[in-house]
C-alpha cells in the first residue's frame, strides 16, 4: 500500500499532512494492517526531520507559483509548473501509489495533474474558508474533497458533485490538544500570578503585527505578560526595538520574544496563555480552537490574500474570536480590545466555550480513514 502526500510549501499545508500521516500509522498499527509506504512529493521539504520521524520518502518535483500580482517571475514559473507536471507524472508512474492526498497550494498542482493523467485516486483537503486555485482546478477530478469550513463549498464550480465534499475540519497536530502547564512557567520564565497574552505572526512572522505590538508593548506589560513569536527574520530587530522601548520600564521582564516556537514550546505557550493575538491562517485558527482560548485575529490584508479574511470572519461567527483588520489597527485599538476581553470574565468564558465547540479533534482520523479505505480498495 502506497500513499502520496503533496501540498504547498508553508507550515499551514505541510504540518496537517504530517498529522494525517501520524493518524494513518496509528490506525495501521491498531488494525494490524501492512505498513504503508508514505511518500511526500514537492519542490522542497519544509521540515526534513518531520519526514524522517515518519519514515516518509521525499520525491522532488518542480513547481512554479502563480502570483496574484504582476511579476516577471510569473512568466518563468509557467515553465517550472509545466516541467513539474512532466516530472511528477514520471515519478508518480514509477511509484504508482494507491491514492494521492493533496493539501493544495502551488507545490501540489503538478502532482494532482499527474494523478489525473495516470488515473490515480485523488483526495483533496481545503483548509481555508475560500479555496485556493490549485484545489478549485483539481476538484473536477478529485474523488473526495475534505473541507474545514462548510461555506467554502459555494466557491467551487457548480459542475463539481456536492456529494464529494466532507466536513472534517483542519488536521491538527495531536499534541496541540494537550497544552502543557507543568514546568511551562519555569521554562518560559513567567509569573503564574499574572495573565499572559500570546502573539503569533505565523511561522515566518508578520511585520505589521510586530510593529503594532511594539507600539503598545509599554502599556501591555503593565498588566500582562506577553509571549511573542516574531518570526526568525524579524527576531533581532524586534528584540532590539523592545529593549529600547522597555529600558525604563519596571516590567520589561514580562515581555518574552521568540523567533520560533517549537511544538513543545507552543504547547507550553498555549498552556499558560489567556488570550491569543494572531494572523488567521486556518492551521493556527484550529490550533487556537483546540486549546479553547479566546482570540483576536488580524488577517493578512485582502489585497494580498483573501483566504485569511474569509477564515477570520468564518471563525469569528462562532463567537470564539474578534477580527481586527490590519488597515484599521492601531496600538490603542489593540490594547482596548485585549482589555475588553480580559476584563470581562463572562465574555472570556463564552469565547473559550465557542472555541472548543468549533474545534474538530477528529479531522486527522477522518481523513486517514478515507485514504486507507481508498488505498485498500485500489489494491484489490
Amino acid at each position: 500500500m502506497k500513499i502520496v502526500f503533496t501540498g504547498g510549501g508553508t507550515g499551514g499545508h505541510f504540518y496537517p499532512l504530517m498529522a494525517v500521516a501520524d493518524e494513518i500509522n496509528h490506525i495501521v498499527k491498531k488494525e494490524k494492517l501492512i505498513e504503508p509506504e508514505l511518500i511526500y512529493i514537492g519542490p522542497f521539504v519544509l521540515d526534513q526531520e518531520a519526514l524522517i520521524q515518519r519514515r516518509m520518502q521525499f520525491v522532488r518535483a518542480s513547481a512554479g507559483k502563480n502570483r496574484k500580482y504582476f511579476s516577471i517571475q510569473n512568466f518563468f514559473d509557467y515553465f517550472r509548473t509545466a516541467w513539474g507536471i512532466v516530472q511528477a507524472t514520471w515519478r508518480l508512474y514509477r511509484i504508482f501509489p494507491d491514492v494521492v492526498f493533496s493539501k493544495g497550494g502551488y507545490a501540489a498542482f503538478p502532482t494532482t495533474v499527474a494523478a489525473r493523467l495516470l488515473g490515480i485516486p485523488l483526495v483533496l483537503h481545503e483548509s481555508d474558508a475560500h479555496p485556493g486555485r490549485a484545489n478549485v482546478i483539481a476538484s473536477k477530478w478529485a474523488k473526495v474533497i475534505a473541507i474545514s469550513y462548510p461555506e467554502v463549498i459555494k466557491f467551487f464550480p457548480d459542475s463539481v458533485d456536492r456529494k464529494k465534499f466532507i466536513l472534517t475540519g483542519n488536521p491538527t497536530r495531536p499534541e496541540i490538544f494537550r497544552p502543557v502547564r507543568e514546568g511551562a512557567y519555569e521554562f518560559l520564565e513567567l509569573d503564574p500570578a499574572l495573565p499572559t497574552i500570546l502573539v503569533l505572526g505565523g511561522s515566518s512572522g508578520a511585520k505589521a503585527l510586530n510593529d503594532i505590538l511594539m507600539d503598545s508593548i509599554e502599556d501591555l506589560v503593565k498588566n500582562y505578560q506577553v509571549i511573542h513569536q516574531t518570526g526568525s527574520e524579524h527576531f533581532d530587530n524586534v528584540k532590539g526595538l523592545a529593549r529600547l522601548k522597555l529600558q525604563a520600564s519596571p516590567f520589561k521582564e514580562r515581555y518574552r520574544p521568540f523567533a520560533y516556537l517549537s511544538a513543545l514550546a507552543m504547547r507550553m505557550a498555549f498552556g499558560v496563555s489567556s488570550l491569543v493575538v494572531s494572523r488567521a491562517g486556518s492551521g493556527v485558527i484550529f490550533e487556537i480552537a483546540a486549546v479553547g482560548l479566546p482570540s483576536i485575529l488580524v488577517p493578512i490584508p485582502e489585497d494580498v490574500s483573501h483566504d485569511q479574511t474569509h477564515n477570520a470572519f468564518a471563525y469569528a461567527a462562532s463567537g470564539a474570536a474578534v477580527v481586527l483588520k490590519q488597515k484599521n489597527l492601531t496600538a490603542t485599538i489593540l490594547k482596548n480590545e485585549i482589555n475588553r476581553i480580559m476584563d470581562d470574565p463572562v465574555l472570556w468564558q463564552r469565547m473559550a466555550r465557542s472555541a472548543k465547540a468549533f474545534a474538530k479533534p477528529e479531522a486527522s482520523r477522518k481523513i486517514a480513514d478515507i485514504l486507507l479505505k481508498i488505498a485498500l480498495k485500489h489494491e484489490e
